[in-house]
């Protein structure tokens, strides 16, 4: 395959797009562009190279051998943009501009609100784009500048910070109470209703850690989002978990005491390593730290 020495990079990124979606719509979505326009981009990148780069299948495209000797480059140089643009980033001078920070939902609901609005107040030239997610950002990808979470990175190259770690409770609406009492041994508890997760193992582990047998079933009421979760537990559907914080101000419930320790929630300040130099990054990075270690004391 016979390369020219000088490729479109605007043509390699759509080529590396569909090579790793292996559809021409699903790489038009990830690129915001059209599938038409994705599909004209790779006939003239072939045209470039004088070769198919893609079979044309039923289920999809699927690389040539010049595809896929062309793919290892691609990725190589998409890398490579990725890391000048956080370089260039990095070097950003002003206190003014954009930040986005990820965080889980629980996070971003119950203490997020006034921690960003003292820092606006403060910093009024500074914009906050806040998603709320309990998936984690990939933030070599830029899809946050600061993120948030509720366990420790492992990637390389990211900057962490270990703020603190959250209490856990359980609690009962009193409803339930009315309805049902309080268990008053840890063999009491198996006949009381709870509210669980539906996929997430974290509490089946925290009760069999406890010496308590329990598998998915036990839970009457199931839902993985942490929000409709703790609704349900308001709701009086049963005893669920929360923030201990959050519980104890909240009116609706009572605490459940707990003959066994209940794991804590750490809270971790994550950024990459180039992005945390710029000023307006710093600068909420600091802000958060010190907003988020007044909810761990």
């Amino acid at each position: 395959m016979a390369l020219p020495g000088d490729l479109d990079w605007t043509l390699l990124r759509t080529f590396l797009a569909v090579g790793e979606a292996g559809s021409l719509s699903e790489a038009a979505r990830r690129l915001g562009s059209s599938q038409p326009t994705v599909g004209r981009q790779i006939r003239t990148l072939e045209d470039q190279v004088g070769s198919e780069l893609f079979h044309r299948q039923s289920r999809g495209l699927v690389l040539t051998e010049a595809g896929a000797a062309l793919i290892g480059p691609a990725r190589r140089m998409g890398d490579a943009s990725r890391e000048i643009a956080l370089s260039a980033a990095g070097r950003e001078a002003r206190l003014a501009g954009p930040v986005r920070i990820t965080a889980s939902h629980a996070i971003s609901y119950y203490h997020l609100g006034p921690i960003l609005a003292r820092f606006r107040v403060a910093e009024p030239d500074i914009s906050i784009d806040l998603v709320p997610s309990d998936a984690p950002s990939n933030l070599l990808f830029r899809e946050a500048d600061i993120a948030v979470r509720m366990f420790r990175p492992t990637q390389l190259d990211l900057v962490t910070r270990h703020i603190g770690d959250v209490e856990l409770s359980a609690f009962a609406a009193k409803s339930y109470v009315a309805r049902r009492g309080l268990p008053e041994s840890q063999r009491d508890m198996l006949d009381h209703d709870f509210v669980g997760f539906d996929r997430n193992p974290q509490i089946i582990e925290g009760f069999i850690a406890a010496g308590l047998k329990v598998d998915r079933d036990f839970f009457a009421t199931r839902v993985d989002d942490n929000l409709a979760n703790w609704a349900m537990t308001r709701g009086g559907c049963g005893i669920g978990f929360q923030q201990a914080k959050v519980g104890r101000a909240d009116p609706e419930v009572v605490e459940v005491k707990l003959d066994f320790p209940l794991p804590t929630l750490p809270i971790w300040l994550t950024a990459h390593e180039a992005m945390r130099g710029t000023p307006r990054i710093r600068r909420t990075w600091d802000a958060l730290a010190e907003g988020l270690a007044a909810v761990v004391r």
